[in-house]
């Protein structure tokens, strides 16, 4: 997929650049593989927000992605390739020989009218066919990383991104992140090959504070320019540039420190950090 450019006839079209979607389905989805999920916009289960600058967004119905891919030595053709409004990525609708239709995460450059498969043994490595760790070549690139086998694809989902198999030793795969963290997965967790699609999602410009609104994302209020009640930054005589070094509302430091906290049984399966010399 391509950038789109807009001529600027309003001021909003200035800056605004979007992905050209005209090669992919112009029809509503697949009804039976959509439901209807609730938007919380941000609060929780009595009101209160919790999560700031999060609001309902435009209706949206959900598409039920299949991330398991554990339909196995089962042939399938892509039907079309989709934009998904609830996740960057696009997503590719299948067809099995069986007659069963599924949606899964369309990895870059797949086409319309291709044959993929997912299969628990060594088949054609080609973008798309989703096998377990064990039987990849070292060398490939592979998105939809399961982290526990059968519970689903859960790393490298999101639109462009991929991650690269480094080797393998005592039943684990060494994956490597675009992060640069290296990474221990069993060899019976599923993967697929190739990179997930969309991969100029990153250079998009919103082009226009509306638009924001109508992706679920209320506007950002600087800390400087609030009270001390409200943020660590706020206060002072006439402007000021909050007089520390940047950090968050309730005061973490916002200056790229590794504010997350690991699980003590899976910090053994990070063999790399990401910010390791």
């Amino acid at each position: 997929m391509a950038l789109k450019n807009y001529k600027a006839i309003t001021p909003s079209l200035r800056k605004l650049i979007t992905i050209d979607r005209s090669e992919l389905w112009k029809g509503s989805p697949l009804k039976i593989l959509t439901t209807k999920v609730g938007e919380d916009a941000g609060r929780n289960n009595i009101g209160h927000i919790t999560v700031r600058h999060k609001s309902g967004g435009h209706k949206k119905s959900f598409r039920v992605i299949d991330f398991k891919r554990d339909k196995y030595d089962i042939e399938a053709v892509v039907e079309r390739i989709e934009y998904d409004p609830n996740r960057t990525a696009f997503i590719a609708l299948l067809k099995y020989s069986d007659g069963i239709y599924s949606y899964i995460l369309a990895p870059h450059k797949l086409s319309v009218g291709e044959k993929i498969m997912s299969s628990r043994q060594l088949i054609d490595v080609k973008i798309g066919n989703a096998m377990p760790l064990s039987v990849i070549p070292i060398g490939s690139i592979v998105h939809n990383i399961e982290l526990k086998p059968g519970c689903g694809g859960a790393v490298s989902r999101s639109a462009g991104t991929y991650a690269q198999l480094v080797g393998k030793d005592g039943g684990y795969a060494l994956v490597k992140m675009q992060s640069g963290e290296i990474r221990l997965f069993l060899l019976d967790c599923m993967a697929t090959v190739g990179s997930v699609s969309n991969l100029d999602n990153k250079n998009v410009s919103i082009g226009k504070a509306g638009r924001s609104r109508w992706m679920g994302i209320r506007p950002t209020v600087r800390g400087v320019v609030m009270n001390p009640v409200d943020h660590p930054h706020g206060g002072g005589e006439g402007k000021t540039s909050g007089g520390r070094h940047p950090v968050s509302p309730t005061g973490k430091s916002a200056k790229g420190k590794i504010t997350r906290k690991r699980n003590k049984t899976t910090n053994k399966f990070i063999v790399k950090s990401r910010r390791s010399k």
